[in-house]
């Protein structure tokens, strides 16, 4: 399992060794080990997976939980191809109002580790591209907010070859400043420490 540091403090891609064969080929997407080596944490508290599915130029997010309570998620693509994209949402942070970027794809299997606070989109860039999750926190409505992926300030990469289709909750999104004002953004340190009980 090969590790790689994100442009957002915390965040990480992840890319598997895979094991080809005359039937077709093996890997583990997760793996608790390099997981908790690279992350400090001794394990991942998995609540709830989440799939999705998605045609080309469906534009989820920047979805992100009220924190706290706060989540984590470890994200992969089985299916498809998707540029899965990182925010620093958390004030305080070293990083805050930075993004990357990570193609997930069947070339080379690469998956994302959000740590708590941090914001998640994705652009699907063919159709039925399936996005698998895993999260340390239960789905409650009430917990779940976004910012607009338009944001100027942001400027995210959303490819020029597609149509973006955005869904009503996410065209109405507030920017990054927005929902700064509203106090509705994590905060950096409080994010740590919630992340800090799985160690």
């Amino acid at each position: 399992m090969k590790v790689r540091e994100l442009a957002v403090a915390g965040a990480l891609e992840f890319t598997p060794d895979v094991f080809p064969d005359e039937r077709g080929y093996f890997l583990s997407p997760f793996q608790q080990p390099a997981f908790s080596e690279a992350t400090g944490n001794a394990r991942f508290p998995v609540t709830q997976t989440n799939h999705s599915r998605s045609r080309r130029g469906v534009v989820r997010g920047v979805h992100y939980t009220l924190t706290p309570p706060g989540c984590a998620k470890y994200v992969y693509c089985p299916k498809g191809s998707a540029l899965d994209i990182v925010v620093d949402i958390r004030v305080g942070s070293p990083t805050f109002g930075r993004w990357d970027a990570v193609l997930m794809d069947q070339n080379d299997f690469r998956a994302m580790y959000f740590p708590v606070g941090l914001g998640h989109a994705f652009i699907a860039l063919e159709d039925d591209t399936v996005m698998s999750y895993m999260v340390t926190a239960s789905y409650v409505p009430a917990h779940e907010l976004a910012i607009s992926v338009t944001d100027p300030a942001l400027d995210l990469p959303v490819p020029q070859d597609i149509t973006p289709l955005y869904s009503e909750r996410d065209t109405v999104a507030p920017t990054l400043a927005e929902a700064a004002e509203q106090g509705l953004l994590p905060v950096y340190e409080e994010s740590l420490r919630l992340e800090r009980q799985w160690r």
